[in-house]
């Protein structure tokens, strides 16, 4: 059973959502937060990217940065841009995309289901990364930011979300980058209990992304309840920031690949490399985008090609060995091209697929890159047979796109 909670949600009144709201952390550097928030003091990026209240060049991880993100949270909510709910409740937080709308709900997650497995991930964690957020939750002593879960679909669930979202959201905006944001709360008793109720029916829920963000609430929540000698189990740190979608409203879309070199080989002599385990198809200029799981599109020298993975290559009876990250991995990258790590390995590098197979070509042509490998996406019915088998996905296998925007809601640990 999945244990869930209602809490009052830290936010921003209305008129300023969208001056508060912004990127998540990762996804952008310091240079291009400042760039973002330029002109505007109530841009979240001052407490989740607070480097850029200082000279360029500081580090992100100075404790003089730290020390600034809580001064800013403080200084937010006392100038009443952040805004503290009277109450628990819910919220449902929406999102579109090229016309399709997912709907989330943000609810608190139960520390314990993430020690004991019952919160599943897919990919490993850098303890490295995984510090410096811990050192945000536990300065700020909040969940700054939401996590992305996924559970699995239920017709109540989604019947409860059909109603509330038949109202006047509380906020309404398109970002920037052309997605739509909607959001709601939810404060009838009755309904809060009723979810509440159904999410305990559910087996488990899955780190969809966010999984250093998860492993940071966590970890800061854990650390609390062994620092209290009164702890009783109903304190607020026991819970975590994060929206959950239901599994059957998201789209994984493709990771794709970029490397520098072809490892000493010519053209031909790669060509022929990759003809060993795959059917290769020259297909011209036009950009090849692959049409089905173990079809892979290749950049060479201003060509496309389309690789199919032979029989025999690929186990489908096993979660990670049907898996098209795996395949190229071992029979490409590692086999013609010596890439032995994908996490440390600088020869590499890698581009969601949200920026288009375009943006593999212009990298190849500049010259930065010699070959792009693009792959088909993973399917979220993959996610979770490797989840629930308790396997681990190779490095930079899935993209989730809309990203959640963070700034619409927080959560306090007091």
């Amino acid at each position: 059973m999945a244990i869930i909670k209602p809490f009052k949600g830290i936010r921003p009144p209305k008129e300023l959502v969208e001056q508060v709201a912004s990127r998540p952390y990762d996804v952008l550097n310091s240079e291009e937060a400042r760039i973002e928030a330029e002109g505007n003091e109530k841009s979240l990026y001052h407490i989740i990217k607070p480097e850029i209240d200082f000279a360029i060049g500081t580090d992100e991880h100075d404790e003089k940065v730290y020390a600034k993100a809580v001064e800013n949270f403080k200084m937010f909510q006392e100038k009443g841009w952040l805004v503290q709910d009277e109450k628990e409740n819910y919220y449902v937080y929406a999102q579109t995309m090229n016309g399709r709308t997912q709907y989330g709900l943000c609810v608190g997650a139960y520390v314990d289901d993430y020690m004991t497995g019952k919160i599943k991930k897919h990919e490993l964690t850098r303890r490295d990364k995984e510090e410096d957020r811990m050192k945000h939750v536990r300065v700020n002593n909040a969940n700054i930011e939401p996590v992305f879960f996924a559970y699995p679909h239920n017709d109540e669930i989604d019947a409860i979300v059909a109603e509330v979202v038949k109202r006047e959201p509380e906020y309404d905006f398109v970002a920037p980058d052309g997605f739509g944001h909607h959001f709601w709360v939810i404060d009838s008793e009755e309904t809060i209990a009723r979810i509440t109720e159904l999410f305990a029916q559910m087996p488990a829920m899955y780190i969809a992304d966010g999984h250093h963000r998860s492993a940071a609430a966590a970890l800061v929540g854990n650390e609390k309840r062994l620092q209290n000698p009164s702890h009783k189990g109903d304190e607020e740190y026991n819970y975590f920031l994060a929206v959950c979608f239901p599994d059957n409203q998201l789209n994984i879309i493709d990771y794709n690949r970029v490397v520098k070199d072809l490892n000493g080989l010519s053209d031909e002599e790669f060509l022929a490399k990759l003809s060993e385990n795959f059917e290769v198809e020259k297909m011209g200029e036009e950009i090849y985008k692959p049409t089905k799981l173990h079809n892979f599109s290749l950049y060479l020298s201003g060509v496309w090609y389309s690789l199919t993975a032979k029989v025999g290559t690929y186990n489908d009876n096993d979660p990670i060995g049907v898996l098209d990250v795996t395949i190229s991995s071992n029979l490409i990258l590692d086999e013609i091209l010596g890439i032995k790590d994908l996490r440390s390995d600088k020869r590499i590098d890698f581009v969601g697929g949200i920026r288009g197979l375009g943006e593999l070509k212009r990298r190849v042509d500049s010259g930065e890159m010699r070959v792009a490998l693009a792959l088909y996406p993973v399917s979220m019915k993959q996610l979770i047979d490797i989840a629930d088998s308790g396997n681990i996905m190779p490095p930079k296998t899935t993209w989730f796109e809309p990203k959640l925007r963070s700034g619409l809601i927080i959560h306090s640990l007091e």
